[in-house]
């Protein structure tokens, strides 16, 4: 590839990324809004179109009506307040669609023009099935809430969900870079180099963890008790952190529990990315290395203060939002710092 296909590809794959970071926003926005249960069936080309008649709207209400939700929730708020919570949900679904489409259509055109390798090729393939699968968990995730008694979906299935999106999102920008940059940078420092990347390995495996506890938090609605920081309810360890049993269970079902390790995890992400960013500012990496450890550091040092500033408003919408969101940039400039220093790699035991 040249190199100016090469940025022609690149730039391609980082606007899917951005596009990426918007589906999860709008991911966020439509759980906090209580959207994601408004849409009752699950049209995977027609769904594109929205009702384009009064009637669509009266058959679409009455299909909601059946369900918990709003028999609990939403009892009498009108065609008009299902409007609302429809749209935010059908501009989720849109959204996912149009990455799709976006991504298909350059892909054919860029293979059509030879610009990409076969194995790209392939890999892009892959990227798009595995999008097609993603809106499958969707699905999967929100027929959950039509259960007898439930008016959210399940929170496994939509830790499944947000994580899949994500791992698609890292995927799509390691390639990106990969493209962009074919050539591994070398990092001067050797040793400075490794021992800032396993401590690296070790943040990134920590904001990982993290983002789904917080993904546990957000299913158990457990970021709307306890919203005091750093204790809770004057309490380092909550009371009834262990009142499930077997014990694990109370990872992912218990509030307190769940809330506490999603505030630990942070804490220890923030630790070990500033071990990292001190490996990396006394190493001689490289300049792109050196800039994106040196940016990790800031992006967690923001992302902290979200989630507390989200925690003590008792999350708003917009806080809630913008935390889940800034999670995934987060995870974007490890990779990138990751990527970055491949020079690093340990070439032998």
């Amino acid at each position: 590839m040249s190199m100016r296909d090469r940025r022609r590809v690149s730039n391609w794959l980082l606007t899917i990324c951005v596009m990426l970071l918007g589906m999860i926003a709008l991911g966020g926005a439509t759980r906090l809004t209580g959207s994601g249960l408004s849409i009752m069936d699950w049209r995977p080309v027609t769904g594109m179109l929205p009702p384009l008649s009064h009637a669509e709207w009266e058959r679409q209400f009455e299909l909601y009506k059946g369900i918990p939700q709003y028999k609990i929730l939403h009892e009498g708020f009108g065609l008009a307040g299902f409007q609302k919570i429809f749209w935010a949900e059908w501009m989720h679904r849109f959204w996912g669609r149009v990455i799709g489409l976006y991504l298909l259509v350059r892909l054919v055109i860029f293979a059509v023009q030879g610009v990409l390798t076969r194995g790209l090729i392939l890999r892009l393939a892959f990227f798009f099935v595995l999008g097609g699968l993603q809106g499958a968990i969707g699905w999967f995730m929100v027929a959950s809430g039509f259960r007898p008694d439930s008016t959210a979906v399940e929170p496994v299935r939509l830790v499944l969900h947000l994580g899949m999106a994500l791992i698609l999102y890292g995927a799509i920008l390691w390639t990106a870079l990969s493209v962009r940059y074919p050539t591994v940078e070398p990092v001067p420092d050797r040793a400075g180099g490794r021992r800032t990347r396993m401590a690296l390995h070790a943040a990134l495996g920590l904001v990982g963890l993290t983002i789904v506890a917080g993904g546990f938090t957000a299913g158990t609605h457990a970021g709307f008790s306890y919203n005091t920081f750093p204790l809770m309810d004057g309490h380092l360890v909550p009371e009834g952190y262990a009142r499930l049993h077997p014990f694990w269970f109370n990872w992912i079902a218990n509030i307190p529990a769940v809330q506490f390790d999603h505030r630990l995890l942070a804490t220890l992400t923030v630790l070990a990315i500033g071990l990292t960013v001190f490996f990396g500012m006394k190493a001689n990496l490289g300049p792109r290395a050196h800039a994106a450890v040196a940016l990790m550091g800031w992006a967690v040092l923001i992302q902290y203060a979200l989630g507390v500033t989200t925690l003590l408003l008792v999350v708003p919408v917009w806080a809630g939002t913008i935390h889940q969101t800034f999670a995934a940039v987060l995870l974007g400039v490890g990779i990138y710092a990751m990527h970055a220093l491949r020079g690093a790699k340990r070439t032998r035991w």
